[in-house]
């Protein structure tokens, strides 16, 4: 039986040419500040919600501005799992800070990839792709 993809929402937040990631509590993989899409909600809400939750950003969900979709295989899953994340660039002046699950962030750029799982690793290949990170 093949299990459909799981269907997530991620924001980039880019400073000085690199986008923010986090890490749960206890755990060495960075990822992006995101997660599931709960029924009902849009992906946009989805990922300004999960936003919130992770690193303490309030943004508007009108205010995001969606970059790409990411299918990768999903990172802690049955193998042969696929995660499609939606990806959205966030513009916010407010300073994030680890909340809820997550024990810490990071800016991280290309040079960190090996640190990610599969999604977070396609997302800065193609954030660097598009000029946005080094």
């Amino acid at each position: 039986m093949t299990l459909p993809p799981l269907a997530v929402a991620a924001v980039a937040l880019i400073r000085d040419r690199a986008v923010l990631m986090v890490t749960a509590r206890e755990r060495e993989v960075h990822y992006m500040p995101g997660g599931k899409i709960d029924p009902g909600e849009s992906a946009a809400q989805a990922a300004a919600r999960e936003a919130f939750e992770e690193a303490a950003l309030p943004l508007a969900v009108d205010e995001l501005r969606e970059l790409f979709d990411v299918l990768t295989p999903a990172h802690g899953e049955h193998e042969g799992r696929l995660v499609h994340m939606r990806v959205f660039l966030a513009e916010t002046d407010a300073e994030p800070m680890p909340s809820g699950e997550v024990g810490a962030l990071h800016w991280v750029t290309t040079a960190d990839a090996d640190r990610c799982p599969p999604a977070g690793r396609e997302v800065l290949r193609l954030l660097a792709e598009r000029g946005l990170i080094d």
